[in-house]
């Protein structure tokens, strides 16, 4: 048994934390609304984020990440853009060179970073891992079958981690590819708003299928040409991820490109939500690192022209329907 810290009480922070407990360990979860502390604290479920599913004894809520100090392991699971944030405020609680697992998808604004990198700026000497995958998390709270990516750099440390959280019903996969893992449930997010975008439209599963598809070609372009290895982005944490973000309203990213596809503003669509799409604050970020990488994603760019206001859902449409036909393999 390890004690485990969980930082972020949203539904995939108290999902992960059941599973951490399933495991059979000692499982502190931090969230910044109190309400989320007393709910698991009082009556051992999360009726804000995660409702009506029972969590386990072994699960204990706090505000105060000082309550993380004696953890041997970290599952970071706040949003993208809030996780530089949480690991400076994690700082001076935990020792340095703990391992760490970021559990959040996208792609930090301004700095353009990958999680992995934002981690390497505020705890250079932890070990840092990825856990990604196609994984809704009512489904791994109830204990519904699912397998994700775990990759780590170090395969003796990862391998350590699957064995520390890995359970019958939550089946982690080691990679080495943190660059694949990452960019595979970066980028899915944002595609998942197009292929929403598409259905509320009314277009077709047909048109969702070459979404996806064509979706998927640009994200191994934009993997590939920052290093990631193929093979990841064929697996569980980029085409898994991708297909299953792609093909339900549980997705929030799929949701929120639904709402707009069928003619919902984007504050509208956005609002009394909450839970994040990361997707929304991916986008504009990923267009400037593909930019960097002079990789084209033209299906990433309709999408983010949306987000920002720059064209509506039709337009957005006619452009890429418009584009000049090439050889699929470009």
């Amino acid at each position: 048994m390890a004690k485990i810290g969980i930082v972020g009480g949203g539904a995939w922070g108290t999902a992960l934390a059941q599973v951490a407990a399933q495991a059979g360990h000692d499982v502190t979860l931090w969230a910044r609304e109190a309400e989320v502390v007393a709910s698991v604290n009082s009556t051992q479920t999360n009726q804000m984020f995660l409702p009506n599913i029972g969590l386990s004894s072994a699960i204990s809520a706090t505000g105060t990440l000082a309550d993380l100090r004696n953890a041997e392991l970290i599952l970071a699971v706040v949003p993208a853009q809030f996780m530089r944030q949480a690991l400076i405020e994690l700082q001076g609680f935990v020792r340095p060179d703990l391992p760490i697992i970021l559990c959040s998808k996208g792609i930090e604004q301004g700095t353009h970073k990958l999680m992995t990198q934002v981690l390497e700026d505020v705890f250079p000497q932890a070990c840092g891992a990825v856990l990604s995958g196609p994984s809704f998390a009512k489904d791994v709270a109830i204990g519904l079958p699912t397998a994700v990516t775990l990759a780590c750099q170090n395969p003796k440390i990862g391998a350590d981690l699957v064995r520390m959280i890995g359970i019958a019903t939550f089946r982690p996969y080691l990679s080495l590819d943190l660059i694949g893992a990452e960019i595979g449930g970066a980028v899915k997010n944002v595609l998942a708003i197009g292929c929403g975008m598409a259905q509320g439209k009314g277009l077709g599963e047909s048109a969702r299928a070459a979404l996806i598809t064509r979706g998927f070609a640009e994200m191994t372009r934009l993997g590939v040409a920052m290093g990631a290895d193929t093979r990841t982005l064929a697996g569980l944490c980029g085409l898994g991820d991708l297909v299953l973000t792609c093909s339900s309203t549980n997705s929030r990213n799929f949701a929120l490109g639904l709402a707009l596809g069928q003619g919902h503003s984007l504050q509208a669509a956005l609002a009394g939500k909450q839970s994040v799409a990361e997707g929304a604050a991916t986008a504009p970020a990923l267009l400037d690192l593909a930019s960097s990488y002079q990789t084209s994603m033209p299906i990433c760019e309709a999408v983010a022209a949306v987000l920002s206001g720059q064209v509506d859902v039709g337009q957005a449409i006619g452009q890429l329907l418009s584009r000049p036909f090439k050889h699929e393999t470009d």
